[in-house]
């Protein structure tokens, strides 16, 4: 065993997965650098779910992906949203049996969604759910609502047969999980290590060419990291600091990344509900003072690229307005430009160097961001650093995640770098960014618009693109939206999230590139699955 695993004390089951094996039957390793220790619970309703649970046990109706825009037909073959946008109904796969040799159908999956909503809530606008034959199911809304489709299609589906009969589904840990996916045998269960073997029901068996799964846990990604640049791991989603050097160099005939700018946007949040973060022209001149291709550039490691005032991601070019990203200016960096736009708005700079809020008081600011995440601390050094040109004091603050995640749901901080919600259509990330229904009140819980932002043109337009199945009018509300983003600056975009992904071909081949972007390279996605079941193992 490698320093690598020593230094988590990793055991159990090395010898078929360990570094070098190509026997055929040597398992894929995947690192979890968040993860000091697993339980053994694969409830996929349970936030405490073990990796691998909504991946490699249970599956979804259909996988989107947003590498390539293509949507996979998976336990559903077909699908069928109506003319009004107020249900879908999906044809599911005939001869899809659980784990234990049990038949999928359509009251599995009217469970699956009527245990969801009783246990976590959400789908607010999903009126009912019917199994109109063994093999056909229909979403009934209360509203037409077009962003469903990908929402529901994406869902797992776990089965009647076994959930209807758990007492307490919500704590239950499942640790004999039945799926329908390709891996849903527990072995080796250890707390830093465990095994998911392949499902003997599997309906795609000719597509389980790997003999299995076998999960490692590290407390961070230092030590996740060095395990994977030693060889020890197949498959990381980590970040990984200067990855040419560190992993590609050692083996370039074997190491590989790619990163797709394809992830949610990674904005640098202002709490809009404390002054004088409410004030948009303060907002924009604060982001005129970035400098995105520097962020881009050292402390992505050049993995990214500068957002527009757009506000999208790149996993929506086809969505994005060319005319607004470029009729705006805010997201360009001008230190001149930007001091003139504080003065302009009342913020003015003291004999001192430092501006002054309109009411007298100094302008400053925290940035918050968790201790874990060195490339987004080196994001708000960057701002910090940039702030200061234009004589507004920064401070970044860097405590457990936790800790900034409790002061993003209360409202309590002053801004932080955080991630945006991302789904196939821009409907998420607008309703997540400037919709009133997504706001709370301070001290109030909040799971999304930490910003606290919301803006009722806003509400009329996410409306109006959920509420049409017609592609022209989403993309016309879709301009819209951006037009008054780019408007309002409710919060400021840095630059759109790589999809982490590396990996190397000495054991297995067959994995997804900027060339075959069948799937994202995550591990921890609803294209997880089409990756598991296109790997082929090496044979030596």
């Amino acid at each position: 065993m490698s320093a690598a695993l020593l230094l988590t004390g990793c055991s159990g089951g090395a010898g078929a997965a360990g570094a070098g094996d190509t026997s055929g039957d040597q398992l894929l390793t995947v690192p979890r650098e968040d993860m000091g220790t697993f339980t053994r619970n694969f409830n996929p309703f349970s936030p405490k779910a073990a990796p691998m649970t909504k991946e490699a046990v249970y599956e979804p109706l259909m996988v989107h992906n947003p590498a390539d825009g293509k949507d996979t037909p998976w336990l559903a073959t077909a699908w069928t949203q109506a003319p009004d946008g107020k249900s879908v109904t999906f044809t599911l796969r005939e001869g899809v049996k659980w784990s234990d040799g049990k038949p999928f159908g359509a009251a599995d999956v009217v469970h699956t969604f009527e245990l969801h909503k009783k246990l976590l809530g959400g789908y607010e606008y999903l009126r009912e759910v019917t199994a109109d034959t063994p093999q056909k199911v229909t979403f009934h809304f209360t509203k037409p609502f077009s962003p469903s489709l990908y929402e529901i299609g994406g869902h797992y589906i776990v089965p009647k047969h076994i959930w209807s009969k758990i007492a307490d589904p919500a704590r239950d840990t499942n640790a004999t999980p039945v799926g329908t996916g390709p891996y849903t045998r527990v072995e080796h269960f250890q707390s830093q290590s465990y095994e998911l073997r392949r499902n003997p029901s599997y309906w795609q068996p000719a597509k389980q060419r790997i003999a299995g799964i076998r999960m490692l846990a590290f407390s961070g990604n230092d030590s996740a990291n060095l395990a994977f640049t030693h060889g020890e791991a197949d498959w990381t989603q980590a970040f990984v600091p200067d990855i040419e050097k560190s992993f590609v160099a050692k083996n370039p005939k074997t190491n590989h990344y790619w990163f797709p700018t394809t992830g949610a946007m990674i904005n640098w949040q202002l709490n809009t509900a404390k002054a004088p973060f409410d004030d948009p022209a303060l907002r924009k001149a604060l982001s005129r003072a970035v400098d995105r291709e520097k962020i881009a550039k050292v402390a992505m490691n050049g993995y990214s690229t500068p957002a527009d005032c757009t506000g999208l991601s790149n996993a929506y070019d086809t969505w994005r307005d060319e005319a607004v990203a470029a009729s705006c200016d805010w997201t360009t960096h001008d230190t001149e430009a930007a001091a003139e736009a504080l003065d302009a708005a009342g913020y003015e700079l003291g004999a001192d160097g430092r501006r002054t809020q309109k009411n007298g008081r100094p302008l400053t600011l925290d940035i918050s961001v968790g201790s874990a995440s060195s490339d987004w601390i080196s994001v708000a050094n960057i701002i910090k650093q940039n702030l200061a040109e234009v004589g507004v004091t920064a401070t970044v603050k860097s405590p457990d995640w936790s800790a900034v995640v409790s002061s993003y749901e209360t409202g309590t901080f002053d801004s932080g770098i955080v991630w945006s919600n991302n789904g196939a259509t821009p409907y998420e990330f607008y309703r997540g960014a400037m919709a009133t229904t997504m706001v709370k009140p301070v001290g109030t819980k909040a799971t999304e618009n930490y910003h606290r932002y919301g803006d009722p043109k806003a509400d009329k337009l996410i409306d109006a693109l959920a509420a049409t199945t017609d592609p022209k009018v989403q993309r016309a509300r879709a301009s819209e939206l951006q037009k008054l983003f780019a408007a309002d600056a409710p919060v400021v975009p840095l630059f759109p999230g790589p999809e982490w992904g590396a990996y190397t071909d000495a054991r297995f081949t067959g994995w997804p590139t900027k060339d075959n972007p069948y799937a994202t390279l995550s591990n921890r996605s609803v294209t997880t699955v089409l990756v598991l079941t296109s790997l082929q193992p090496v044979k030596g």
